[in-house]
This record gives C-alpha cells, sequence and structure tokens, in this order.
C-alpha cells in the first residue's frame, strides 16, 4: 500500500525536476503553476498536514508528561482600627497599655515553593489502539491527497483542452459563417437578376443568421474556458499552445483484464479505503480496551520555604522543607452509565459501514475501469468515423453546389450538405479531444496517472 501511496505522491518531485524547463503557455508549465496556486490542493494539503497532527497528539498519551509548578504567599494580619490594649507585663506582674497599630500590608509572613511532577501511563491499551488507529487514518488522508494531486492533472488538462476545443469549434463556427455570408451575397446578387426566387435569398439569410447566432455563442463559450483554466492557476493564459494534427489515435494497449488487474494495485480509492478499515478495526480494539483497567505511575518532589510566626515575642514554626511522592495507581472501570459499552457498540458499526464502503469502492472500480476502457477504444472508432464524415459531407457538397449550378439541385440543399460538412467538422474536434480526456481519466482511475503523461501529452503541442 505504501508503494501506492510513494509512486501518487511523485507529482510534486517530478514537476520539480523539470521546473527549469520553459515551454511557454503549454501543458505542463499550466501544470506547474496550477501545484503552486490551485486553491483546491492547497486546501486539501492543508486539511491533511492538520489530520496528521492527531498522530502526534494520540502518541502523546503514551509519552511521560513532565511539569514543573511554583507558588507565593504573603499573609497579613492586624485590627482594623489602631487602639491600646492592657496587657500584664510578665516581667514586673504589672498592667501596662499598649498601642495596636491597625492593620497594615507591610509587614506579613512570606511563604513560597516550588516542585517538578512527573506522569507515565503505564498500562493503557485504549491509548495505544487509539495511536494505531490515528496512524492508518493518516495514511488513508495521504492517499486522499495523492487523490487530489491526480485529480489536479485531470482538471488541468481538461479546462486545458476545453479552450482548445473552444477554439477549434469557434474557428469552425466562423469559417460556416464566412461561407454562409458568401452565398447570401451570391444568393442576393442572382436574385437581382431573376435567376432564383427570393424564397432562396431568405433561406440563405436564414443560414447566414443562425450561423452568425452559433459564432456568438462560441466566443461566449471560449471566454469561458480561458477563465475556467485562469481560475486554477491563477493566471491568465490568453495564448496556449494548440493540439498537433498529427497527433496519434491508438486503442489502449493491453487487455481489459491486464488494465483491471494493473487498477487494483494501483488505485488510491482501494488504498483509502482499506486503511480506513484498518483505522475503524484500531478504533475498536481501543473501545474494547476502555473496559480494562489502566495503571499510571505518578512522582512529585517539592520544596516549601514557609516564614515562622511571632507570637508575644515567640517564633512559631517556619522553615524549609522537602516532600517526595512516588504512585502507582491502578484504575479498573466498573460502571459508566452505559457510555463505555455504548462507544464500543458505536465502533463495531463502523467497522461494519467501512468494510461494506471497501465493498462498494471495488465494484465500482470495476466499473469505472471497463467503462474508462471500452470508452477509450470507443473514441477510436469514432475518430476514424468522423474524420470519413468529413471526407463525405465535403464531396456531397461539391456535388450539391454543381448541381445548384446547374439548376438541378437548390438553395436549400446546398444550406443542408454545407451545415452537414461543419458539423462533420466540429464532431472531429469533439472526438479528438474525448479521446484524450478519456485516455487520461482511464489511467486516473487505475491509479497511474502522473506527470509524466502530460509530459509525453505536451510533446504533442506544436510549440
Amino acid at each position: 500500500m505504501m508503494r501506492r501511496i510513494a509512486k501518487s505522491l511523485g507529482i510534486f518531485t517530478v514537476c520539480s525536476l523539470f521546473s527549469s524547463i520553459s515551454y511557454g503557455d503549454d501543458l505542463f508549465e499550466i501544470l506547474q503553476l496550477a501545484l503552486d496556486n490551485d486553491p483546491t490542493l492547497q486546501q486539501a494539503e492543508a486539511t491533511y498536514r492538520a489530520n496528521h497532527e492527531n498522530v502526534i497528539q494520540s502518541r502523546a498519551s503514551l509519552l511521560p508528561t513532565f511539569g514543573v509548578g511554583g507558588r507565593t504567599s504573603r499573609i497579613t494580619a492586624g485590627p482594623t482600627d489602631s487602639s491600646f490594649i492592657e496587657r500584664t507585663d510578665p516581667a514586673t506582674g504589672e498592667t501596662v497599655s499598649v498601642f495596636q497599630p491597625e492593620h497594615s500590608f507591610r509587614p506579613g509572613i512570606n511563604n513560597h515553593g516550588w516542585g517538578v511532577s512527573l506522569n507515565q501511563s503505564v498500562v493503557n491499551l485504549a491509548n495505544w489502539y487509539n495511536l494505531q488507529s490515528a496512524r492508518a487514518s493518516d495514511r488513508a488522508a495521504a492517499v486522499n491527497l495523492a487523490a487530489q494531486e491526480q485529480d489536479l492533472i485531470m482538471r488541468v488538462a481538461a479546462a486545458y483542452f476545453d479552450v482548445l476545443r473552444a477554439q477549434d469549434l469557434l474557428d469552425t463556427n466562423v469559417q460556416e459563417e464566412e461561407a454562409a455570408q458568401r452565398s447570401l451575397e451570391q444568393t442576393q446578387q442572382r436574385e437581382e437578376v431573376g435567376l432564383v426566387a427570393i424564397t432562396d435569398v431568405f433561406d440563405a439569410q436564414a443560414a447566414y443568421d443562425l450561423a452568425r447566432n452559433t459564432t456568438i455563442l462560441q466566443q461566449n463559450a471560449l471566454r469561458s474556458a480561458y477563465e475556467a483554466l485562469e481560475a486554477i492557476t491563477g493566471m491568465a493564459h490568453p495564448d496556449i499552445d494548440p493540439l498537433r494534427d498529427d497527433f496519434p489515435i491508438e486503442e489502449v494497449d493491453g487487455n481489459l483484464e491486464a488494465w483491471e488487474d494493473q487498477a487494483e494495485d494501483n488505485s488510491l480509492a482501494i488504498a483509502a479505503a482499506e486503511f480506513n478499515l484498518q483505522a475503524t478495526r484500531r478504533n475498536l480494539k481501543a473501545r474494547k480496551a476502555d473496559h480494562l483497567p489502566t495503571v499510571d505511575l505518578a512522582g512529585q518532589w517539592g520544596h516549601d520555604v514557609t516564614a515562622p510566626i511571632v507570637s508575644q515575642g515567640i517564633q512559631i514554626g517556619g522553615g524549609a522543607s522537602d516532600r517526595t511522592s512516588l504512585t502507582l495507581s491502578v484504575t479498573i472501570p466498573l460502571y459508566t452509565g452505559g457510555a463505555t459499552s455504548s462507544r464500543r457498540r458505536a465502533a463495531e458499526y463502523n467497522v461494519i459501514a467501512a468494510q461494506e464502503s471497501l465493498k462498494l469502492t471495488k465494484r465500482q472500480l470495476t466499473q469505472n475501469i471497463r467503462n474508462a476502457y471500452r470508452r477509450v477504444n470507443t473514441d477510436v472508432l469514432v475518430i476514424a468515423q468522423r474524420d470519413q464524415s468529413i471526407t463525405s459531407a465535403q464531396s456531397a457538397l461539391d456535388a450539391t453546389e454543381l448541381g445548384a449550378e446547374v439548376g438541378t439541385r437548390n438553395i436549400v440543399e446546398v444550406l443542408r450538405a454545407r451545415e452537414n460538412l461543419y458539423r462533420a467538422l466540429r464532431q472531429y474536434a469533439e472526438a479528438r479531444y474525448n479521446y484524450i480526456i478519456d485516455s487520461l481519466i482511464l489511467k486516473q482511475v487505475t491509479g497511474t496517472l502522473t506527470p509524466q503523461d502530460v509530459i509525453e501529452l505536451n510533446q504533442w503541442l506544436e510549440q
């Protein structure tokens, strides 16, 4: 399991090794910026580090605690008001009048002391299992952080190619708009000399208006795609490298069974679910151990200094003293109102929930890997078919335009043929970008997606 984490956490390491390489606004450069500026990843990393402190806190319950304390006090006493009191002189036996001053803070008795204490848990199985549970939870959190890093690669790639997708669609829409405008102008000229009816002009005008409207919508879609990419890196990327026309479209390397085996060994989702199950099992042991006795050792050493009390000229008490104590205590929980048993039952249910979560994760992984595998291979077939449809649509448009010139076809048929061509062009562009994203999703589901995949994909961009 730890090998999975080590492989998945390599994103920062790999990117730092290539940090001196500058490609401009290409996919890898934007990924580097996203690693430093993406709020989602930064939040996930901070959350992981905060949760990691639970391990340290759980370990602290097994370690000794050492403290130092001190105290000081001052005691004063006296009457509220000054007065003369009658006293008998012990030497002469005579009664004398003695002045008794009112209470003052100046004369008094000062006491002070300090000491050290040491406490150590000797036997406490609940604390030990709590530490084991915290460690398993920390490993699950590390896997989830690695999954967030892989998700960042997917989000960057999806946002990057959404921009390229929107650019290609906009270019196609602009070409369609220009072709519709030329067709409208030609139809208007032919209508003016009486070669076509006014209805042909209306049809050409409607086609142009529709193409113009589509261009406006696609311009807004392109701006939205740029903003989505900017939201990840915090920087604008007005000019990114496009995908080369010779980008290879290939079927998935290997059969489905091999990919399923690979996913089972590398899936971050399964690793996280397994660590969560370990954590709940350790927590259950801790809750069962709450019923067991605990043994604690406590040691103290103190030094006290007290001032003597003077009464009628005689000093009473006072001086310095030391004290030490060493205590070994045994605590046997007998009855806590049912809270201990309730926590144990809750821990048992949490184990069952974690077991079912792991089972569900494995089933979903099988489903996701099969769907992703089929999508990539389907994309390959679709792209080949889309490419053929462009050739067919272009041939149909050429034949229809020729037929319109000799009078065997009308403007409506020409407009429909042109619409088919540009639809085929848009569908072909969509299919290429779908293939790229689906290929990355397949690797993400398998748990093998790394920055190296981005580097290899980056080589097919026009620098």
